[in-house]
């Protein structure tokens, strides 16, 4: 006999509704370096282009090496055929060209956070605009709730981030969250998978955008913190991702299938 769902309690709700997703919804299997190249196309096309800033980096197979794109290729270049296999030292092992200097801070952050699979930094042009107030992101909306209680702040500009200074400033300041606004600067994400980290890199756009629309507008009021948790608890899971991912990779791709080569 069904469950009568009308006697249920929300706590028991959003568990079943979990059960159902770990059965139903189903990611990708694309290769690493074909995510990272969809993701670089996707960010391209959701506002994340600053011509050649901004670096997307995952962990390659080898402790001590990830995956990057290639410098003087925009987000929109990118394939899985040009990115760049690079040790800690940016040393290119697999691929042609060089990975951007600023990659540094990636070494850095990757050797801080052994959780960290996936590293996104841009300059999206909303998030770029709040960062020149030097103002905190604040995430006061249901869709932003990913991000909830999971985004610090650096308000001290570092300069270019080619330097260890700057690696070692970047890594502390993101703690053990999954985000962080840089002031006069972008955003960098920092998460346990290539999926997960492209869709809060398009959250944290979109919630820097609707601040700015906010702001314009009046005051911003908080939401209730239990239940801004409880809303991050309910987007941020793996299917979740994984299946947000595979929409917006499906998007991407209507245009050409040219960054899975």
């Amino acid at each position: 006999m069904a469950n009568d769902t009308f006697n249920l309690d929300k706590e028991r709700l959003i568990k079943q509704s979990f059960v159902e997703m770990d059965k139903h919804l189903q990611g990708t299997d694309y290769s690493p370096a074909q995510k990272l190249a969809l993701t670089c196309r996707i960010l391209f096309d959701n506002g994340h282009d600053s011509g050649l800033a901004g670096q997307i980096t995952a962990r390659g197979e080898t402790p001590g090496t990830y995956l990057t794109q290639r410098l003087g290729f925009g987000f929109d270049e990118i394939c899985a055929s040009n990115l760049l296999l690079v040790n800690e030292d940016l040393e290119v092992l697999q691929g042609d060209g060089m990975a951007n200097p600023a990659n540094r801070f990636h070494s850095w952050l990757y050797r801080a956070r052994p959780d960290v699979q996936c590293i996104i930094h841009t300059h999206a042009v909303h998030t770029a605009a709040l960062s020149m107030l030097e103002a905190s992101l604040e995430i006061s909306h249901m869709d932003n709730c990913v991000l909830y209680d999971d985004v610090a702040f650096l308000s001290k500009w570092p300069g270019v981030p080619v330097g260890n200074e700057e690696g070692e400033l970047i890594s502390k300041a993101i703690g053990n969250k999954h985000a962080l606004l840089l002031a006069h600067h972008g955003l960098l994400i920092a998460s346990s998978s290539i999926e997960e980290a492209c869709i809060l890199a398009l959250a944290f756009e979109r919630a820097a955008r609707m601040q700015l629309l906010a702001m314009s507008a009046g005051k911003i009021q908080p939401i209730d913190p239990d239940l801004g948790r409880e809303a991050r608890d309910w987007i941020l899971r793996g299917q979740r991702s994984a299946v947000a991912f595979a929409y917006y990779a499906r998007r991407t791709l209507r245009k050409g299938a040219d960054c899975l080569d």
